[in-house]
């Protein structure tokens, strides 16, 4: 009962939302050309999930997915994203099906060529999971009504997941992937002491990593072990370049 409510409701929530999309700030063939393998694509979307998921984690970012794939091409149909969709569940589509929204590229630094082919094994090998549909029924509350909570509260409000490792979230499974690598996202991090006598002799801080269930859109963006990588910098911007339209009155701005 529960996992048919949950599709009926992912259906109406897939659906556009009255407020229209944001256009790409970059062509989608410099996309294309800056995207690498193991980079992480956030997209800020228009649907009345996408809504919610912005709403409640106070973020330009609604869905993340996981490029796994770029020697079919340099094209942006040529290019293959993992992702957890809400209808389809784990699947893999090509960059073209974002192009034309705007989007960002999560790049992980320090990474060897194994572990991005770790993480991208370890995602694809969850292809066909499905979508978690405790957390559709979550955000489908603050689509009724927007209700006046106060920002410090939205993300807990928000239960991210049954916990069943058969489904996934977007970004619960892009967090999983690198999480299996040992690699950070947002961790915690604790300082532990340590002496005889009371006497402190040393001090040394190790990192938590929170559970993949915890993790928004958002936080690949923030994290501070993602570059941020901008495709209009990357294909040899030159503002000189730039052909500015030309006003009748020639006046300046002030």
């Amino acid at each position: 009962m529960l996992s048919w409510l949950g599709n009926r409701i992912a259906t109406y929530l897939e659906k556009p939302g009255a407020t229209p999309a944001t256009s790409s700030t970059c062509s989608p063939a410099q996309l294309a050309d800056t995207i690498l393998p193991g980079d992480i694509l956030l997209v800020d979307g228009s649907s009345r999930i996408s809504k919610a998921i912005k709403y409640l984690t106070q973020s330009t970012w609604s869905h993340a997915t996981l490029c796994v794939q770029k020697d079919l091409g340099n094209k942006a149909e040529d290019i293959q994203l993992l992702e957890a969709d809400v209808l389809e569940g784990v699947r893999t589509i090509p960059l073209s099906e974002y192009a034309h929204l705007h989007t960002r590229i999560c790049r992980p630094k320090g990474l060897s060529a194994d572990d991005i082919d770790s993480i991208i094994t370890f995602g694809t090998e969850r292809i066909g999971h499905q979508y978690d549909t405790k957390n559709i029924i979550d955000l489908a509350r603050y689509l009724i009504q927007t209700p006046p909570v106060p920002v410090g509260w939205r993300r807990s409000m928000l239960s991210l997941g049954s916990g069943d490792p058969t489904r996934a979230i977007c970004s619960s499974l892009v967090a999983q992937c690198f999480q299996s690598v040992k690699y950070p996202i947002l961790p915690e991090i604790i300082t532990q002491e340590s002496g005889k006598n009371g006497q402190i002799q040393s001090v040394k801080e190790i990192m938590d990593s929170q559970h993949h269930s915890l993790f928004t859109p958002r936080d690949f963006d923030i994290s501070p072990y993602f570059q941020i990588v901008k495709p209009t910098l990357e294909s040899g911007f030159n503002h000189k370049q730039i052909q500015w339209l030309a006003h009748s009155d020639n006046s300046e701005l002030k």
